[in-house]
This record gives C-alpha cells, sequence and structure tokens, in this order.
C-alpha cells in the first residue's frame, strides 16, 4: 500500500462522519420502473479472464460497484468484502475497477486484482477494468444502468468512485446509492434485506 492509500485509509472515517452531519448521504430509490432490457441478458469478463453471466444470478441480488485503488472512498474495498460474506449467498457483489475520476485507478487488472486481495482480502468478483460513466466506451452493464429506458427508471451515471446499484432477485434495478453511502449503511441493508 502506497503512502498515499494509507492516509486516504486514515481519512476515510472522518469523511463518513462528516458526510453523514452534513446530510450529504443520498439513497435514491425507486422499485416502480420497468426494465425495457434484460438485466439477465448482460455478461462481463472478469479480471481472471472468465465470463460471468448474470443470467446465473436470478435469485440474487447484486451490488454494482464502480471502484478504485487510489480514492478516498478505496476503504470501503473493506466493508463491501464484510457485506459480501455477512450475505452469502443472497447478495452478489461485483466490482468494476475504473480509472474514470482522477486518474485513481492506473494500475494493470492483475496489479488491482492483488491490491484488492492483499489489503482487503476481497473474494467478490473483480471486472476487468472498464469505463462506467457515460460515453462511446461505457461498458454495457453499465450503459444499462445509467439508461432509463434499458433499466426502467434510473439516468444517473456514477458521481464518483464507489456509487452503487442494487439490482434485485428479479434483475430489476431498484436502488442508487451515492458513494458517500457506506456498503454497510442501514438503508443498503434495508434494500438488500427487503
Amino acid at each position: 500500500m502506497t503512502v498515499r492509500q494509507q492516509i486516504l485509509r486514515w481519512i476515510y472515517p472522518l469523511f463518513v462522519r462528516f458526510k453523514k452531519l452534513t446530510g450529504a448521504n443520498k439513497i435514491i430509490e425507486n422499485n416502480d420502473g420497468k426494465p425495457g432490457s434484460s438485466f439477465y441478458d448482460l455478461s462481463v469478463c472478469l479480471n481472471n479472464g472468465s465470463e460471468l453471466e448474470f443470467s446465473s444470478l436470478k435469485g440474487k441480488k447484486v451490488l454494482i460497484v464502480n471502484t478504485a485503488s487510489n480514492c478516498g472512498y478505496t476503504n470501503q474495498y473493506s466493508e463491501l468484502q464484510q457485506l459480501y460474506e455477512e450475505q452469502k449467498p443472497k447478495l452478489v457483489i461485483v466490482a468494476f475497477p475504473a480509472n474514470d475520476f482522477k486518474e485513481q485507478e492506473a494500475g494493470s487488472d492483475e496489479e488491482i486484482a492483488s491490491f484488492c486481495q492483499v489489503n482487503y482480502g476481497v473474494t467478490f468478483p473483480l471486472v476487468k477494468k472498464s469505463v462506467v460513466i457515460k460515453g462511446p466506451e461505457q461498458n454495457p452493464v453499465f450503459r444499462w444502468l445509467t439508461e432509463k429506458n434499458s433499466n426502467g427508471w434510473n439516468d444517473r451515471q456514477p458521481t464518483w468512485n464507489f456509487s452503487k446499484y442494487l439490482i434485485n432477485e428479479n434483475g430489476a434495478l431498484t436502488h442508487f446509492f451515492d458513494p458517500a453511502v457506506s456498503p454497510l449503511d442501514e438503508g443498503v441493508l434495508k434494500a438488500i434485506n427487503a
């Protein structure tokens, strides 16, 4: 872990407390939208080269998170791992490392996987590094997550690293959680357990 990453790890709890005190934690919910296309038609290439077909996750909730190794929110990896362990097998977390916000994920797929395993014990799936913000190179999963005509209601793209999208057991996008919202936040847990 670099000095910068160690400093960010120390600052993260202070940042989360500040966001809670100022009311900056945003949870956007909309359970009424009907997807225009199926989440289960999508698949991704994991950073180990294997393919993850989302159709294999039917009947489980899926939390999709765009991640970065050099971000003030990087400590959320440990919270995501804790959530993953506590909610298995009904929840699958899929991390999408991305370098879309101020060059905070510059490493290779192998370096990212090693960093996550060594520093946070991550065992949930990591996707090959990709683009998560809107544009021609946007990952198709994030295109589905950020296009209302595809997912049924949400046009919001990630506002920063560690934006979170929750898909229910039937493949419907039900929640968007701002990066400042901890994966262990009461609102996240309530949505997962609903």
